[in-house]
């Protein structure tokens, strides 16, 4: 089988399928799909139930998530993530593999990436172009679903990867770090209603949409497109780094280029614009929108 190192946070499809075959998925190697959908779109564990990767399990970030929270997605407790993650056979010894069904190829994985190397799992990696791409080279699929040996697994998180609504906001002053937001241009300048939301971004934040990361089939661009990507916006990758974006998903593609690139120390903030909007004051939210109204 092709080496490949556990540390790398990108797999490829060939690689996985060559692993698939040789049946190395087990407590050693997990996959997991963490496909998310708005619910009238798509059914992301009914499609997972018709047709997944051969042995893997299904990442419910509905599930693994922080309930008590007012905002989207925020990470749940140490205990909550090792329970859950354990249940899907993951040890601390596992290497895990993450994958989505997103047409984009990779939109969801990267959190769920995020999620494990911030409770100080460092043996996981996306599948590089998604479902999507592992369909289209051929590679095979199941409606089987694998019942995995529940693991034990212990969480620790990594404070440095995540940054609260307070740490932000004495940012705004402080200019400690650097803000990357991953949403679209028109939600970051203000011009664009944000899901239901007024649009805007965080005094001093740099856009960068995450699909810019992202080739046109939908794999992520070399370490050269990615290192001029961030040159091109002033962003300096030997010093600190926050990634935002709506809520704590796209972010993570933020942190993932910046990894590819040999930055391993990208904080997230995790209740990003859904937080930052009803918690910050008018002032802190910088809208071209509101500029023009005045």
């Amino acid at each position: 089988m092709a080496r490949q190192s556990l540390s790398r946070a990108l797999v490829t499809a060939s690689w996985l399928a060559e692993a698939v075959r040789a049946g190395r998925v087990g407590a050693g190697l997990r996959v997991l799909d963490a496909s998310w959908y708005p619910p009238k779109e798509r059914n992301a564990r009914q499609e997972f139930k018709e047709r997944h990767i051969p042995g893997a399990s299904f990442f419910d970030i509905e599930e693994c998530r922080d309930k008590s929270s007012p905002y989207d997605f925020m990470l749940p407790s140490e205990s909550h993530f090792a329970d859950y993650v354990g249940g899907l056979g993951v040890s601390n010894d596992t290497h895990v593999v993450v994958y989505d069904g997103d047409e984009v190829g990779t939109f969801y994985a990267p959190r769920a990436w995020w999620m494990f190397r911030a409770f100080g799992h460092k043996e996981v990696s996306v599948l590089n172009g998604g479902f999507k791409n592992w369909v289209k080279e051929g590679h095979p699929v199941t409606a089987e679903v694998t019942q995995p040996t529940p693991a034990v697994f212990k969480a620790r998180l990594n404070r440095a990867l995540v940054k609260t609504f307070e740490e932000m906001v004495q940012n705004v002053s402080s200019l400690n770090f650097q803000v990357v937001d991953s949403r679209p241009e028109g939600r970051f300048r203000g011009t664009e209603l944000d899901q239901g939301l007024e649009s805007g971004h965080i005094p001093g934040a740099v856009n960068i949409p995450f699909h810019s990361f992202l080739s046109e089939t939908g794999h992520e661009k070399s370490i050269e497109e990615i290192q001029e990507i961030f040159r091109e916006k002033k962003v300096d990758l030997s010093k600190p780094l926050t990634a935002t974006c709506r809520k704590g998903v796209t972010a993570c593609q933020i942190a993932l280029a910046a990894f590819l690139c040999g930055k391993r120390d990208v904080a997230v903030y995790d209740g990003s614009w859904s937080e930052w909007f009803h918690r910050a004051p008018p002032h802190y939210k910088v809208s071209e929108l509101k500029r023009r109204k005045a």
